[in-house]
């Protein structure tokens, strides 16, 4: 059944009206998780997936998927443990981090890990001594259009140190099964994936012998903006790869934000509505949840959610929002533009729609003393 991320929304918040759970808290509908597996399923039908457990690694999440067959890229130890907890058999895990210690490669080998993704010879040579004859891929940096959210060059290596490494692998006993990229996160064009598949072909054919393609994740969540629908991306991907390769590899993808966004809403209660000035033709709206609770992607604005409140349809007026600690950085949006309604005031409801993904797992311990947000996971009726 296809997802309805409206519905899943309006369950949700009924649900937070009757249980009323401290604030700040995450709420996620299961049901939509499911949905929208099944939608990136039917979108790239020829791609196994595995989810990117850092997005959100709710237990109950994990079991859901776990369900449903679904493998996962772990990016740690704590990942990895999560996981076998929620049922996952240690074959459908992916230990996709390419910056792991020596102590973490050997922690995920012992519990039956036996994929590694990889960009420098040295953790090859770790690969090799402590998890001996396991497979690896060998993530590359590719040079595609920017995403909303990218990341920058820490992952990845050039192309040309990419068939080294893959060589070392195999000449340290090694499984050296294929290649890797990420286009970043929140990527609105499937030109960037063509791109990606385009420069790793070239790399396949010069090492010989490989079998796996890992197109990682990025595919996109539409928060206060249409963007394409999930078949385009897939379209792009199976064209792409059967232009680049004689024989088309097994394809992988690591999907996150598009499996668990809009099944997640976030509740928030103003904590204070105010002024700088008699002039000011802002309202500054202060919530208790901020940047460090959970809305890191609120960085320089990169993530713009949709809002909902108990006020909506009256008459509003233009915010600025703002987190509650005592960091002059904690302001969620000012160059953005939001309106919010003018009745609303301390101790109202603010809920964040499209915050499944990347929201409760970026919360701080407890900077400023404030404590994670809670989240609780709805199943069927």
């Amino acid at each position: 059944m296809p997802g309805d991320p409206i519905a899943a929304a309006a369950r949700l918040r009924a649900y937070l009206d009757r249980r009323q759970p401290p604030t700040p808290c995450l709420a996620i509908d299961l049901p939509q998780v499911r949905a929208a597996y099944q939608d990136l399923t039917a979108a790239l039908p020829s791609v196994d997936l595995y989810y990117a457990v850092k997005a959100n690694p709710a237990p109950e999440l994990l079991g859901a998927l776990v369900a449903l067959g679904a493998g996962f890229d772990v990016a740690s130890p704590g990942e990895i443990d999560l996981c076998l907890a929620a049922g996952a058999d240690p074959s459908r895990l992916s230990y996709g981090n390419p910056i792991k210690k020596a102590s973490d490669i050997a922690h995920a080998y012992t519990k039956g890990v036996r994929r590694f993704t990889t960009d420098a010879l040295s953790d090859v040579e770790h690969l090799a001594r402590f998890a001996p004859g396991s497979a690896v891929s060998c993530r590359i940096l590719v040079d595609a259009p920017a995403s909303q959210t990218p990341f920058g060059r820490k992952f990845g290596c050039a192309p040309s140190m990419a068939v080294r490494v893959l060589r070392a692998a195999r000449d340290l006993g090694l499984d050296a099964e294929g290649l890797a990229f990420h286009v970043g996160s929140q990527h609105l064009s499937p030109s960037a994936w063509v791109a990606g598949i385009e420069q790793a072909a070239a790399v396949w054919h010069e090492v010989g012998g490989l079998r796996v393609l890992n197109v990682g994740g990025g595919f996109p969540t539409g928060y206060r903006s249409p963007v394409r629908a999930l078949p385009e991306f897939g379209r792009a991907i199976d064209d792409a790869v059967a232009r680049s390769f004689d024989e088309p590899p097994l394809l992988v993808a690591e999907p996150g934000r598009a499996l668990v966004a809009e099944a997640g809403v976030l509740r928030s209660e103003v904590v204070l509505v105010t002024c700088k000035s008699d002039v000011d033709t802002h309202r500054w709206v202060y919530l208790d949840i901020g940047r460090y609770g959970g809305l890191a992607e609120t960085e320089l604005e990169m993530i713009a959610y949709p809002l909902a409140t108990a006020h909506d349809g009256a008459e509003d007026g233009p915010v600025i929002i703002a987190g509650p600690t005592c960091d002059g950085d904690d302001v969620l949006y000012q160059r953005t533009p939001y309106r919010l309604p003018l009745a609303l005031a301390a101790g109202d409801h603010v809920d964040i729609l499209g915050a499944g993904a990347y929201t409760a797992s970026y919360a701080s311990v407890g900077f400023n003393g404030f404590p994670p947000m809670s989240t609780h996971c709805l199943d069927a009726d």
